[in-house]
């Protein structure tokens, strides 16, 4: 029981640690480049899925923006797990985030949705917020 407990402890933190800068880095780069403010708000997924949308309407290729929608995903994973206490959580190189009740919610799947015309972040949120299941 002792080794589980653990090895829990030692593995939160380093399936944040990515999500959580992937976050950051979306921020950042959506102030400088776009000057689109992202506060963590719920309110501001409205934003991001207005600009995922935007950019698939340009016609952008998915491996082109794949990076990106990682991150506008860490960001609502982020957004969430603000509002829930959630954590984030990884096995073979795919992050979730597991909200107080023990669900668990895919942002960055979702992202990937929204780029396909078929999800959304804002959404999400509120469903992950409401302790809805998806």
């Amino acid at each position: 029981m002792t080794q589980q407990l653990t090895e829990q402890t030692t593995r939160r933190p380093a399936a944040a640690a990515q999500p959580v800068r992937w976050a950051a880095d979306t921020v950042a780069t959506m102030r400088e480049g776009a000057r689109v403010r992202l506060d963590y708000s719920a309110r501001s997924l409205w934003r991001v899925d207005r600009m995922i949308e935007e950019i698939r309407r340009e016609g952008a290729p998915y491996a082109a923006m794949e990076s990106e929608l990682r991150g506008f995903g860490a960001y609502a994973g982020e957004v969430i797990a603000r509002q829930t206490g959630g954590e984030w959580w990884a096995t073979g190189g795919e992050h979730w985030l597991r909200t107080p009740e023990g669900r668990l919610w895919d942002p960055i799947d979702e992202a990937r949705r929204c780029f396909g015309g078929d999800g959304s972040l804002r959404l999400l949120c509120r469903d992950a917020v409401n302790g809805v299941r998806r």
